[in-house]
């Protein structure tokens, strides 16, 4: 099962306590789950989703508040479809044209009736009811790719301006979505791996919350270890860079004059090398009696490569 099924199937697993909550939730999936139908002149609904589970929220949901019965089909599966497609009608009879303009999807415009763009903004004036939004919204139109693959949360959109009311009320949250156009949709979206755990957090979803966060962590904890051992490895490489021209400067020097022709303390630096190649700088300064400065070693080997580049 997708990281997005989980998600949603863990949201489907409780209702609202408030009725303006539930009002909220039904608004937002209704807005990107559902259509208008017309038969005989009257207005219908009809809500399509991928989701069992979800389905079965929706009915229970337009029960609860508003007393309807929705009914349930099985659709016709597309060719992007993996699994089945579940259908739920509200006709005229169970009032869908009341429940419409309550979720604010439908208008009045001198006499006539409109289909509104946008998010009903007296219906999400409270933060709770915000969350609702949010939730309905994700499990209306929302997909989320498994942590353990890459960050990425998106809510797709058909109209520009409904992606920046969606945009808007995600960022009300502290959040920092974007909006992206791809195949004629709008897409709300959120790459950072920290914005969509609290995304999770927001909608009520805390098992999916906790399952992304421990995927977050084990992920930075390789990252940083494999940061840590680039570096580790980087640096070794450069010691021993920096050792193989040591040696090569102070043969240079041996088979050109002879080491006797260095003073004293170059002299002792250059057997104190040969000796013990393999050692890093700050270590090799430690063998020195008194210890050196890692510093000041490199100054002296530093004085022998130059020395050898005059013997050439």
């Amino acid at each position: 099962m997708s990281f997005t099924s989980e998600t949603k199937n863990e949201l489907t697993k409780t209702i609202a306590e408030r009725k303006c909550c539930q009002l909220a939730e039904i608004a937002g999936f209704l807005r990107f789950a559902g259509s208008i139908t017309l038969s005989g002149g009257k207005l219908g609904i009809k809500v399509t989703t991928d989701n069992a589970a979800v389905a079965r929220l929706f009915i229970s949901l337009m029960k609860e508040y508003f007393g309807a019965k929705a009914s349930l089909a099985l659709g016709e599966a597309t060719p992007l479809a993996k699994g089945r497609i579940y259908e739920l009608f509200i006709t005229p009879d169970m009032n869908s044209e009341p429940i419409l303009r309550e979720t604010g999807i439908l208008g009045v415009r001198e006499g006539s009736n409109f289909i509104t763009d946008g998010l009903p903004s007296d219906i999400i004036r409270k933060r709770c009811c915000k969350k609702a939004a949010l939730r309905g919204i994700f499990l209306g139109c929302g997909a989320i790719t498994d942590p353990a693959k890459g960050y990425h949360l998106e809510l797709t959109c058909g109209s520009e301006y409904m992606a920046g009311d969606v945009k808007k009320l995600v960022n009300s949250f502290g959040l920092k979505a974007k909006v992206s156009q791809r195949k004629g949709k709008y897409v709300v979206y959120i790459k950072e791996g920290e914005q969509i755990s609290d995304f999770l957090n927001i909608i009520g979803a805390s098992g999916q919350y906790f399952k992304f966060q421990e995927v977050r962590v084990v992920k930075e904890m390789v990252n940083k270890t494999n940061r840590i051992s680039n570096c580790e490895s980087a640096n070794m490489d450069k010691s021993i860079n920096a050792a193989q021209k040591h040696l090569a400067a102070i043969k240079t020097i041996e088979e050109a004059k002879g080491l006797d022709s260095l003073p004293p303390r170059l002299r002792e630096t250059a057997q104190m090398r040969r000796d013990y190649p393999e050692l890093s700088l700050a270590d090799l300064a430690e063998l020195f009696n008194p210890p050196l400065k890692k510093s000041g070693l490199n100054h002296r080997l530093a004085k022998i490569v130059e020395l050898a580049e005059k013997c050439n």
